[in-house]
C-alpha cells in the first residue's frame, strides 16, 4: 500500500470511527438531543476533526441511514433467497415480512429511517450531494423491489390490471411506514385499549394493504 493509499485508509477509519460513535450518541439520547460535541466526545476527536470529515449533524444522520437502508436490503435479498416466492403475492409477502423482522433486529436503524421517512423535505441542512444521492439509490431500490412485485401481479392477473405500478408502491410504501410507525409508537394503546399486539396489528395492516391491489377476480 503507497503512502497516499494509506493515508486515504487512515482517513476512512476515522470516517467510520465518527459515524460509529455518532450511532452510539444518537440512538442513546435521540437525534434532536444529540449534539456534534457529543459524538466528538464519543469519537475521542477534536469537535474540529469531526467538522473535517462530516459538514453538519444532519449528514452524519445520512450516513447512519445509508447503513440502516444497506443492512435492511442485505436482509431483503437474503429473504428472497430463502423464501424464493413465486407470486407477486409471495413477493409483497417477502418484503413486509423482512420490514418487521428488520425492525425486530435493527430497532434502531429501523427508527432512523422511519423517523426521516416522516420529515419533512426541508431537513437536509448541511448534508453533501453524495451523502444524499447514496441514501435516496438505496431507499429507491426498497421501492424497486415493490414495484417490480406489483409489476408481475399485474401481468399475471391476480393484482389490478388498471393499477399504476410506480403510485402504487409509494402509496404502500407510505402505509407501511405509517403502519410501523403507529405499531411501535401505540404498543400499550394496541394492547390496553384494543385488546391486540403489535404483530397481529401488523399482520392485519398487512391483509388490507394487499387488498388494494388485488383483483376482484383474483383467487388470492
Amino acid at each position: 500500500m503507497g503512502s497516499e493509499e494509506r493515508k486515504q485508509h487512515e482517513k476512512e477509519i476515522k470516517r467510520q470511527d465518527i459515524i460509529d460513535a455518532a450511532e452510539k450518541v444518537f440512538f442513546a439520547n435521540g437525534y434532536e438531543k444529540s449534539s456534534m460535541d457529543a459524538v466528538a466526545q464519543k469519537a475521542e476527536f477534536s469537535k474540529r476533526t469531526v467538522y473535517v470529515y462530516f459538514n453538519s449533524k444532519e449528514q452524519i444522520y445520512f450516513e447512519i441511514m445509508i447503513r440502516g437502508y444497506r443492512q435492511l436490503l442485505k436482509m431483503m435479498k437474503e429473504g428472497f433467497e430463502k423464501e424464493k416466492p413465486i407470486s407477486a403475492m409471495g413477493e409483497l409477502h417477502c418484503i413486509f415480512y423482512t420490514l418487521f423482522s428488520f425492525r425486530e433486529k435493527y430497532i434502531d436503524y429501523f427508527k432512523a429511517i422511519m423517523e426521516y421517512e416522516t420529515k419533512a423535505d426541508g431537513d437536509q441542512s448541511g448534508v453533501t450531494e453524495d451523502s444524499k444521492e447514496e441514501c435516496y439509490r438505496l431507499g429507491e431500490e426498497v421501492l424497486f423491489l415493490l414495484i417490480e412485485a406489483l409489476k408481475k401481479g399485474k401481468s399475471d392477473g391476480s393484482f389490478k390490471r388498471d393499477m399504476d405500478c410506480e403510485k402504487t408502491a409509494l402509496i404502500l410504501w407510505a402505509f407501511t411506514v405509517g403502519v410501523f410507525q403507529a405499531g411501535g409508537r401505540k404498543k400499550e394503546y394496541l394492547e390496553n385499549y384494543h385488546h391486540t399486539t403489535v404483530e397481529e396489528f401488523l399482520e392485519e395492516s398487512f391483509r388490507l394493504m394487499i387488498q388494494l391491489v388485488v383483483a376482484k377476480e383474483s383467487g388470492v
